[in-house]
């Protein structure tokens, strides 16, 4: 059975970019544009890997991976942060609010695959943790 990323970007085009090709690479999809709205998305659609844009309108990435992690049932999904606007001591406050990844924008789409993939292997096992 295929993963399903929930993407969370404001950026319409990135949104539709990374829906896309993971799509071409046997994940399902979901893309949620307004930060408002992600955290009801993933606990309706219960993604198993979050790819969440850090700069957000309304509420900021970080804000939305420190609730994905205090949320009883998200909080083992994996999270690889994305940004675009990259400054010292970024990944550390991405890392510290409960991302698993961090990449910066523009991407590699290998990095970006390989990267999701890992993502994978981290759910998989979280989810074995979860069912011993």
């Amino acid at each position: 059975m295929p993963k399903r990323v929930l993407i969370v970007e404001d950026n319409e085009l990135n949104l539709r970019l990374f829906c896309d090709l993971l799509r071409a690479h046997d994940y399902e999809t979901d893309g949620v544009n307004d930060s408002r709205e992600a955290l009801a998305r993933a606990q309706v659609w219960r993604p198993d890997l979050l790819v969440m844009d850090i700069q957000m309108p309304h509420v900021s990435g970080l804000e939305l991976i420190e609730a994905v992690r205090r949320d009883t049932v998200l909080r083992r999904i994996p999270i690889m942060a994305v940004t675009a606007y990259a400054t010292p001591g970024d990944e550390a406050r991405a890392r510290e609010a409960g991302a698993d990844s961090y990449v910066t924008k523009p991407i590699s789409l290998m990095r970006f695959i390989e990267s999701i993939a890992a993502l994978g292997k981290i759910a998989d096992g979280r989810a074995g943790l979860a069912s011993a």
